[in-house]
């Protein structure tokens, strides 16, 4: 079966979580949480839960857990905490989770943040994806030019067709 036949038989509306991970965000100046919702949204899927968590590990792990325990998430997308500095915790709490990760995801952001955003700088992401307990998660940086870029190229296109694999 060919990648459209699949694209095809997937499911046209995904249930989704949105978790920003953020020491200084609130739900006012969280543009790129906003964004990806809004994103989410104008494609047809819908937002079950939205949260805003410190970048504590714990408090990662915590919302994931409850997006997975959610009987109608499917997918749960992160954005922020996913760089070099000591407070980007992001990476190692979603990566401890995965059963199975998705490599492509990561390199193929990098890839297009170098070439369509911001040049060398994309080797500073560390932008995540996998699977956990039959639910998609993504993890993405947290600025609205990366999640914009992360959503409408990689995240958005392929949402159904992630789901309709985990589900086979």
């Amino acid at each position: 079966m060919s990648t459209q036949e699949h694209k095809a038989l997937s499911p046209k509306q995904v249930t989704c979580m949105v978790i920003t991970v953020s020491d200084t965000r609130t739900e006012d100046t969280d543009k790129s949480g906003q964004l990806m919702k809004q994103l989410l949204i104008e494609a047809g899927h819908s937002v079950a839960l939205y949260q805003i968590v410190k970048d504590e590990p714990v408090q990662v792990i915590a919302a994931i857990e409850a997006g997975i325990a959610h009987e109608d998430v499917q997918v749960i997308l992160l954005n922020g905490g996913t760089g070099i500095s000591p407070r980007d915790n992001t990476f190692e709490a979603v990566s401890g989770l995965l059963d199975k990760e998705m490599p492509g995801f990561g390199e193929l952001f990098r890839m297009l943040s170098f070439t369509e955003d911001i040049g060398s700088a994309a080797m500073l992401s560390r932008a995540v994806a996998g699977t956990r307990k039959g639910k998609m998660i993504f993890s993405t940086p947290g600025s609205t030019g990366a999640v914009r870029l992360a959503m409408n190229r990689l995240i958005v296109p392929e949402l159904g067709h992630v789901v309709r694999e985990l589900n086979r």
